[in-house]
C-alpha cells in the first residue's frame, strides 16, 4: 500500500493514475498516525519550498520513522527537494534533511548565454548510478520538467540533467529516491523509474 502525501502542493490525479497504471494500491492519509501501515511513501509537489511547511512535525516524525524501519519513500519535482536540508526559495524553512546539501536557483545566464528559467520541457537524463530506481532506463532517456530551483550534485546523485548547467535529476540513498522531473507525465520512462520504486520499497 502506498501512502500519497496531499499537503496541497499540486494535483495528485495524475500520480494516483500513473501508480494505477502499474497496479499499485494508494491512499491519501489524513493524519500522520496513517503512514504507520504504508509499505511506501510518495511525497509529491509543485510550486514554493514554503508550502512543505504543511507537513508538521507530526508528518516528519511519522515519515521519519518510515525510513528509519527500511521502507520506501520517493519525492517528486518539491517532493524532492524537501528531501535535502533546505532551499534558497525559503531560507526560513528547513527540509526533511534525509540528503545532504541545499536546493537552489538555476542561473538564468550560462557562459554568457541566456537560459529560460523556469526550466520548462523534456530533457535527457546522463544516468550514473544503474543499480538504483534509473535501472533499466536508456541513457539519453527523455522526461518531462518544469522547475525553477534544483538539488545539487552530491555522491546521493545517480542522474545528472543539463539546463544551463548540469544538476541533480535523480537521486537515491538506500530506499530514499527523489525525482526533479515529473514521471507521472514522462511516458514510459517515467513509469520505468516508478516500477522500480515500487519494487524498491518492498
Amino acid at each position: 500500500m502506498i501512502a500519497l502525501i496531499d499537503y496541497h502542493a499540486g494535483n495528485l490525479t495524475s500520480v494516483k493514475k500513473a501508480f494505477a497504471a502499474l497496479g499499485a494500491d494508494l491512499f491519501v492519509p489524513t493524519e500522520a498516525a496513517d503512514l504507520h501501515g504504508a509499505d511506501a511513501i510518495v511525497v509529491p509537489g509543485v510550486g514554493h519550498f514554503a508550502a512543505t511547511q504543511a507537513l508538521t512535525l507530526e508528518w516528519i516524525e511519522a515519515i521519519q520513522a518510515h525510513v528509519e524501519a527500511g521502507r520506501g519513500l520517493l519525492g517528486i519535482c518539491l517532493g524532492m527537494q524537501w528531501l535535502f536540508e533546505g532551499s534558497e526559495e525559503a531560507p526560513e524553512c528547513a527540509g526533511l534533511g534525509l540528503l545532504a546539501g541545499l536546493c537552489y536557483r538555476l542561473p538564468a545566464v550560462s557562459n554568457g548565454t541566456s537560459i529560460k528559467i523556469p526550466h520548462v520541457g523534456w530533457n535527457a537524463l546522463d544516468v550514473g548510478r544503474s543499480d538504483s530506481i534509473v535501472e533499466g532506463v536508456a541513457p539519453g532517456a527523455q522526461v518531462y520538467f518544469t522547475h525553477s530551483f534544483v538539488a545539487p550534485i552530491t555522491d546521493d546523485t545517480v542522474a545528472i540533467t543539463e539546463h544551463g548547467q548540469g544538476f541533480a535529476a535523480v537521486v537515491q540513498r538506500d530506499r530514499v529516491a527523489g525525482v526533479q522531473f515529473h514521471p507521472e507525465k514522462s511516458g514510459e520512462v517515467g513509469l520505468t523509474i516508478l516500477r522500480n520504486f515500487l519494487r524498491l520499497g518492498r
